[in-house]
């Protein structure tokens, strides 16, 4: 193996490890904190989390595997249900960035009625729809026997061995990235676009009231009016700084998204669509550049939310208490164990 392909690997390697932590912690989090499980887009993150999960512990290393040996790991019907379970899960996590947009969009959108028009039997109702959409296509294509292992990718995937059924297989393919790629960058631009308009209409409003109480302060007490241009000043700063962190936040959801998912989609789409030969290294690159949206998902949707930072420092608290706790009893027991004399004594 050339020098590349061993710095490749390794880093392979480290962006399954920290997949895998991470994804692990978000399910620590879900399931030690009644505050986390307590909302409705916790389930939505739990559905993510799992997929992201079982695509790190199953696919990943069974890719890599493929990549290096050239083909496929294990037998026909191990490479099927790879495949198959690749194209769900993988389909699973788009929808579920699109469900957790819409709920933030209702949440930004509609405040005061956001409990009552996305409830747990709402959120119910989208999960199991995620799940019909994510099933239906591995399962004509594993009826139809279009999956199998991929040499361009190196791994199980969506693939056909038949010329005479490849005008079917172009269309199932292009309806599929249609209706999972596609869809759910639509749902995330639609969603998050209008989240970012209503906020920042929000914080012109915070802030024209904030001024008209200014206002009929100096009024009232003229003497304050330099104090009026300070706070004056800092509202239009901080009205930046509010500006400016929804705008990173939007754009980290919509690009994230992006980078991951658009050069396998694309590469796969000129794949089909033309005699165009795809160089193998940059099709493994292209696969594994759309796994790595499992080791960026904890840290975009959850790890670096306070409700999560807090949920972790209070697990890390109780833990130092614990293991501290016992080491004082342990001390204790040593030292009274000293005092009491025994019976040979």
């Amino acid at each position: 193996m050339e020098l590349w392909g061993i710095a490749g690997c390794s880093l392979v390697v480290l962006m399954m490890v920290a997949a895998l932590l991470s994804n692990g912690v978000v399910l620590i989090c879900f399931l030690s904190c009644s505050d986390i499980r307590g909302q409705v887009p916790g389930l939505f993150t739990l559905n993510l989390t799992l997929c992201n999960l079982l695509l790190t512990v199953i696919n990943m290393p069974l890719s890599l595997a493929g990549g290096i040996r050239g083909h496929q790991p294990g037998g026909e019907g191990l490479c099927r249900a790879v495949g198959f379970l690749e194209t769900f899960l993988t389909t699973n996590s788009m929808l579920s960035m699109a469900a957790l947009s819409i709920d933030r969009w209702v949440a930004v959108v509609f405040p005061l009625s956001y409990h009552s028009k996305m409830r747990y039997q709402d959120a119910a109702l989208i999960l199991l729809y995620c799940w019909i959409h994510s099933l239906s296509f591995p399962t004509v294509a594993l009826c139809l026997s279009w999956v199998g292992f991929h040499q361009v990718y190196g791994s199980c995937t969506l693939y056909h061995k038949e010329p005479k059924e490849e005008d079917s297989f172009v269309a199932f393919i292009v309806s599929f990235h249609l209706l999972s790629y596609l869809l759910s960058f639509l749902v995330l631009c639609v969603t998050y676009l209008q989240v970012l308009k209503v906020a920042r209409s929000h914080c012109r409003r915070i802030d024209v009231i904030t001024m008209q109480t200014l206002v009929l302060l100096v009024d009232l007490h003229p003497r304050i009016t330099m104090m009026y241009f300070g706070v004056r000043q800092r509202c239009l700063e901080e009205q930046k700084r509010r500006r400016q962190r929804a705008t990173k936040k939007i754009i980290t959801f919509i690009g994230t998204f992006l980078l991951c998912f658009t050069p396998y989609v694309i590469t796969r789409l000129v794949e089909i669509s033309s005699s165009t030969t795809i160089n193998p290294q940059w099709g493994i690159i292209s696969r594994f550049l759309a796994y790595s949206k499992a080791l960026s998902d904890p840290f975009v949707y959850c790890l670096l939310r306070n409700q999560y930072k807090t949920c972790c420092r209070d697990m890390v608290n109780k833990l130092l208490k614990r293991s501290s706790g016992n080491s004082s009893a342990r001390r204790v027991n040593s030292y009274v164990g000293h005092l009491v004399p025994t019976t040979s004594e």
